[in-house]
């Protein structure tokens, strides 16, 4: 039977980070656990299946290979057993003597080299909530390694080339035989690059890449919310050995508003208004992202009253329908009293109290229910 495909065993996509496969996984592996499915074989399928998947992807080495030549780059019976009995050494090894040149051997031995796809990098952007809504464009500068102009990425002095490793014969890993062991490790002298370089290029010194300064233009789109990613294909870190570049990715942190709270497409903000238009009713004037608009307060209002204006929110930036604002309308006790304010409220308290249940009928009900309470 043919395998799946190791994205889609695990639901993710292809340039999903190592957290959200780890996300995946967990939630996949408590799902398809032999403990929790006694007896039901296919279940214990799909959870062997998930685990393989999920060690495969995980490993930086095993995904590129993966990438790059499917089932058969992580495939052990792909190493079959070569001279000396060395057993698996990487799909790039099975074809070495075939493919030699396009790993970047030359000279005697099998001729191999790692190829190893580029780093991905990450680069937090802090935009404003009205880019956020409206959309922007962006410059960046990052800093990132880049192929060196001198060498052309080959680390070797204009004129000469890498000769391949003496010591690993351009193999990357050397065996070293224990008593009845035989253990593989990386070539201490080519670091697993299967070749070494005797005259080093002067600008790099020898390492192929030299750090500057990249800038990048972004395009941020209109709805875009906190903690999202913009993935920019190729624009990582370069590649080892002719592998391909990694992506940038970069994330988006939306930075605190003074009038504004944003709860995906919609918006809050708290609107005060005084004593007086509270009790009366009346206009009242209140900020959105597109100007101001007039909303009427009804009379009697009470205090974290809400009103909704619709399609005043964030338009979503996949489907661009608006979200509304919310206005939390909060009523604001005078301070600063002048004695004859504080006259007339006193009158007016007398009033209120006098017939209580008729103009504070919350308070009347909220004082009967402490009676009652204290009275059980």
């Amino acid at each position: 039977m043919a395998k799946r495909d190791l994205y889609e065993v695990l639901g993710v996509n292809r340039d999903a980070s190592e957290d959200e496969m780890k996300k995946a996984y967990r939630k996949l592996a408590m799902k398809y656990h032999p403990d929790r499915n006694p007896d039901n074989k296919e279940a214990e399928e799909k959870f062997k299946e998930v685990k393989e998947a999920y060690e495969i992807l995980t490993d930086a080495n095993k995904r590129a290979a993966y990438d790059r030549y499917g089932h058969e780059g992580v495939n052990p019976s792909m190493g079959g057993g070569g001279a000396g009995g060395q057993g698996f050494e990487g799909f790039a090894d099975a074809f070495g003597d075939i493919f030699g040149d396009i790993f970047g051997g030359g000279g005697g031995g099998r001729g191999r080299s790692n190829v190893y796809r580029g780093a991905d990098l990450r680069y937090n952007l802090e935009i404003t909530l009205e880019e956020a809504a409206r959309g922007a464009d962006k410059t960046i500068r990052i800093p990132a390694q880049e192929e060196c102009d001198t060498c052309h990425g080959s680390g070797a002095k204009p004129g000469t080339q890498p000769k391949t490793c003496p010591t690993c014969g351009g193999a990357g890993q050397v065996r070293i035989q224990q008593g009845f062991f035989s253990i593989q490790q990386t070539c201490p002298k080519c670091h697993g690059s299967g070749r070494f370089i005797p005259d080093p290029c002067g600008t790099c010194h020898g390492a192929g890449r030299v750090k500057r300064q990249k800038t990048l233009e972004v395009k941020i789109p209109a709805g875009i919310d906190d903690g999202m990613r913009l993935r920019h294909g190729g624009q990582g870190e370069p590649g080892v050995n002719g592998g391909p570049a990694g992506d940038l990715y970069v994330e988006i942190h939306i930075k605190q508003h003074p009038v504004f709270q944003r709860d995906g497409d919609d918006l809050h903000c708290e609107m005060p208004i005084s004593f007086t238009t509270a009790a009366l009713g009346g206009e009242i004037e209140i900020p959105t992202l597109d100007g101001a608009a007039g909303i009427r307060i009804p009379a009697e209002t009470q205090s974290a009253k809400v009103f909704r204006l619709r399609g005043k929110g964030i338009r979503n930036v996949r489907s661009h329908a608006p979200g509304d604002l919310m206005v939390h309308v909060i009523v604001e006790t005078p301070v600063k009293l002048t004695d004859r304010q504080k006259e007339l409220l006193r009158e007016f308290g007398d009033i209120a109290a006098s017939n209580a249940e008729r103009h504070n009928p919350k308070a009347k009900s909220w004082m009967d229910k402490v009676k009652d309470f204290f009275s059980s």
